[in-house]
């Protein structure tokens, strides 16, 4: 299928014995073939470039003949070089020695690196060892015309090497097809490419369908006078002869051949099956073309034998099987591969288990100690004057002691939900529900069929009963904490009136800032520095509210500025706060718009009864315009 040869810099290739498989490295001046070791002297650089080392062995290629030497010099060497097939052999000889398609590749070795040549077909055994990712076919020929001589040398190394020539002199003449009306240009380059490079004694070119025309003509197959018509892979010529020779000024070229019948074939199939479209290759196209296609010989007729459906029609279409591989059948786990898992199922739950009862324990301890240190400091409190409560509120972060005896309640709460105990709300709502539905409690094997229709609506009437006890004790609870917090703020007010309408003004005027620019960016996007979208469009930068923004720069900045300058990201414990900053939780554009409401209603409402000479112009403005809207 194909031949390996090694780059353009070694030389003619010479007879290697053809292991089953071959790598080469090249180190230095010297090239080491993994494999069977044959010996290879070093490089010498004073060589021609045609000396330098030999070729690798291909994983598969044609035999190379053993006979070369039983032929005379005078014996000519006849070269088929189409722009499909390239077909050596010898004169008086039917049919060619060796036959390969005429492309080029150049892959890279996956284990060495080395660039190397593939002469021929693709053989996709290859891929195991080379890298195609980089590379594809290259033809020596534009249309029929040859112009790439480095390809061309590869193509004729190759041939004359499987041909059996021992070095580099090829001491035959030469009989080459080439194009119709081939260019002088590409004539004299090939005749020096061989001249110069192999060293042939003679050269004589032709075209081969003339060739065919006068064998053909000499065992009366034709006439003196007629036509020749030669369909090659990239153009196609109609070739007069009369009285048995060509007339070339009245030659014909079509600029369409085999290859684009094959290109042609690929599309349709690939148009009508795209999901197997990696499947069908150029190669597969042109192996169902030359196996399974024909030529019509009435067109018209042929398309209404398909659109008919007749039997003829069934005997010619052909079914083609794609390369498939059965899935593996996944065995049935055995009883033993079952019981290892669950255990170790069950291992991984204990696991996380004991991590979360020792999280819970930890936070159990901390609220203890929390709530030991609170009633501490409710008892040191009791035992002080007056006088002295505000030094010691001072240092524990609490303005009173209804404060503390709160924060010891929510605490008190949430230590028995952590151990598991119900409150004493729930206890009273347990008693009672249970009284009230006594089937709740029991069995579902000790009731008659009657009671457990009985117990079914009793359970569905205790769990919304407990609904609705749940929210109520909930409303009741915050009701009492709006109280204590309206009686502690009164008792401020009292206290100091004047500092406690100072700080009610700083309140109202942050809360009034803050609900107005959170309106201010829903109703107007981002616009708030003076861009006016007047199409109605409105972007990303204008969707985005300014918690989102900050987050989209710290997130461009912790993208872009990696590596610049000295890294001290951590030396500090604010730094940590950055990933809260980027985080998407961190974006609560709505999450706090109704308790900033609820809080500047309550402001509002405890300056209303205030006395007109603590109120500031501004604080006036702004609750005019709160109470307008």
């Amino acid at each position: 299928m194909g031949s390996v040869l090694l780059p353009s810099t070694y030389g003619f290739p010479k007879q290697i014995p053809s292991p089953s498989l071959y790598s080469i490295t090249r180190q230095e001046e010297s090239i080491v073939v993994v494999g069977e070791k044959p010996k290879v002297s070093p490089i010498s650089p004073s060589r021609p470039p045609k000396q330098r080392g030999r070729a690798m062995p291909s994983i598969w290629r044609p035999s190379r003949q053993a006979d070369y030497d039983c032929f005379s010099s005078a014996t000519p060497i006849v070269i088929d070089n189409g722009g499909s097939a390239f077909r050596i052999g010898w004169a008086g000889e039917l049919d060619p020695r060796v036959t390969f398609r005429n492309v080029v590749q150049r892959p890279r070795h996956k284990t060495t690196g080395e660039t190397v040549t593939i002469v021929g077909d693709h053989d996709p055994a290859l891929m195991k060892y080379f890298d195609y990712t980089r590379t594809s076919h290259r033809s020596a020929f534009d249309s029929n015309v040859v112009y790439q001589f480095e390809i061309m040398e590869y193509v004729l190394d190759y041939g004359f090497e499987r041909l059996g020539a021992n070095d580099l002199q090829v001491d035959h003449p030469i009989l080459m097809t080439e194009c119709v009306c081939n260019p002088i240009s590409s004539r004299s380059k090939m005749a020096e490419l061989l001249f110069e490079t192999y060293g042939v004694p003679s050269i004589a070119f032709g075209i081969d369908s003339a060739f065919s025309y006068k064998f053909n003509q000499q065992h009366g197959i034709c006439t003196e006078d007629g036509l020749a018509v030669c369909a090659g892979v990239t153009t196609s010529h109609v070739i007069p002869f009369v009285k048995g020779e060509p007339v070339l000024e009245a030659c014909c070229r079509t600029n369409i051949g085999g290859y684009h019948v094959t290109d042609y074939l690929k599309q349709l199939l690939s148009l009508k099956y795209p999901y197997h479209m990696s499947s069908i290759t150029w190669e597969k196209a042109e192996e169902l073309k030359m196996e399974h296609c024909y030529v019509a010989l009435d067109y018209a007729s042929e398309l209404q034998l398909f659109q008919k459906g007749k039997k003829e029609a069934e005997e010619k279409t052909r079914s083609w099987q794609l390369p498939w591989v059965p899935p593996p059948q996944e065995e049935a786990p055995s009883e033993e591969e079952l019981a290892r898992k669950a255990a170790l199922k069950e291992k991984q739950g204990q696991r996380l288990r004991d991590m979360a009862a020792a999280k819970r324990s930890i936070r159990i301890s901390e609220m203890e100690n929390e709530l030991h240190g609170l009633k501490d400091l409710l008892q040191q409190l009791g035992q002080v004057e007056e006088t002295e409560i505000s030094s010691i509120l001072s240092k524990t972060g609490y303005d009173s002691r209804q404060e503390i005896e709160s924060a010891i309640q929510k605490i008190t709460q949430s230590l028995r939900k952590a151990k598991g105990e119900p409150n004493e709300t729930e206890e009273r709502i347990d008693a009672s529900l249970a009284e009230k539905y006594p089937l709740t409690n029991v069995p579902d094997d000790m009731l008659t069929p009657e009671q457990l229709k009985e117990k079914r609506k009793q359970t569905f009437l205790k769990t919304t009963s407990e609904g609705r006890l749940r929210a109520k004790q909930k409303r009741f609870e915050e009701e009492s904490m709006r109280e204590k917090q309206n009686q502690q703020e009164e008792e401020k007010r009292l206290e100091n009136p004047e500092l406690y309408l100072e700080k009610l003004h700083a309140r109202y005027r942050e809360l009034s800032e803050k609900v107005e620019q959170r309106k201010r960016l829903k109703t107007n996007g981002a616009r708030t520095n003076g861009n006016q979208n007047l199409s109605g469009g409105v972007g990303r930068g204008e969707r985005l509210n300014a918690a989102q923004k900050e987050r989209m720069r710290l997130l461009t900045t912790a993208a872009f500025d990696r590596g610049k300058g000295e890294d001290t990201f951590g030396a500090r414990d604010e730094d940590w706060q950055l990933y809260k900053l980027m985080s998407k939780d961190n974006d609560d554009e709505d999450n706090g718009q109704e308790e900033d409401e609820a809080e500047l209603a309550r402001v509002t409402a405890r300056l209303q009864p205030a006395p007109d000479k603590f109120w500031s112009v501004w604080g006036k403005g702004m609750l005019q315009k709160r109470r307008q809207k």
